[in-house]
């Protein structure tokens, strides 16, 4: 039987990518702000912003098996040249927006014979790098919370979260906008690449398909080797 699975997000980058792997599979449910790039796969799309719009929770089926969460945000600059607000918003799209969702949808989670809800971390949560201090703060509440989540809905809910290092992405487009740049930056990886949103959408069907049904609470560090290699 198919699964319901909600991504908020999911027109570009890694969203897209397990849209594409489980397009015909499950039954996806894709709330973002653009139908953009979805036209080819069977999905049903909602127009939502989750920076600003409330989930209309009749939207999605009454029983929901699958969560993914995946807008974020790269914002590198020195810490002194912060502004509070930075490190707010950066909270707020990285987590606070997931967390009003995830509470409307939690019903729905519940009457699922295990859901799986999968979020997004970074390298940068666990390993310290200069000027990553704003989006560390954020994705470290994420990689927090869902430990704390994963005991309080076990073995009901399953959440688990992904902790890519620098994924090419729209989002790092700025950052991988030239094989020079990526070649310089897949050199810091002890294999020797950056990410691929493939990658990082393989874990993720994994994680929410039955295959990882005594998996829970954990964060995969698909990063290349990043956290925890030295290879110089």
């Amino acid at each position: 039987m198919k699964k319901n699975i909600l991504l908020i997000g999911g027109s570009y980058g890694i969203g897209l990518e397990i849209i594409r792997l489980l397009n015909g599979n499950e039954n996806l449910f894709i709330a973002s702000r653009t139908y953009q790039n979805l036209q080819n796969f069977s999905v049903k799309h909602i127009t939502f912003d989750a920076s600003k719009d409330v989930f209309e929770i009749s939207q999605i089926p009454d029983v929901l098996d699958g969560f993914v969460y995946c807008p974020g945000s790269i914002n590198l600059r020195p810490f002194r040249g912060i502004k509070p607000e930075v490190f707010e918003e950066d909270l707020k799209i990285n987590f606070l927006d997931m967390i009003k969702i995830l509470q409307l949808v939690l019903p729905n989670l519940k009457k699922s014979p295990q859901a799986s809800i999968l979020l997004f971390s970074s390298v940068a949560a666990q390993l310290g790098m200069p000027f990553h201090t704003s989006v560390a703060a954020a994705k470290g509440a994420i990689e927090s919370f869902v430990k704390a989540f994963a005991a309080e809905h076990a073995p009901q809910i399953r959440a688990n979260v992904i902790a890519p290092s620098l994924t090419d992405t729209p989002l790092a487009n700025k950052f991988l906008s030239n094989d020079e740049k990526k070649e310089k930056a897949g050199m810091r990886h002890p294999l020797k690449r950056v990410g691929l949103a493939e990658d990082i959408a393989q874990m993720a069907v994994f994680l929410l398909s039955d295959n990882t049904s005594w998996v829970t609470g954990q964060i995969f560090r698909v990063d290349g080797g990043m956290s925890t290699l030295n290879v110089s």
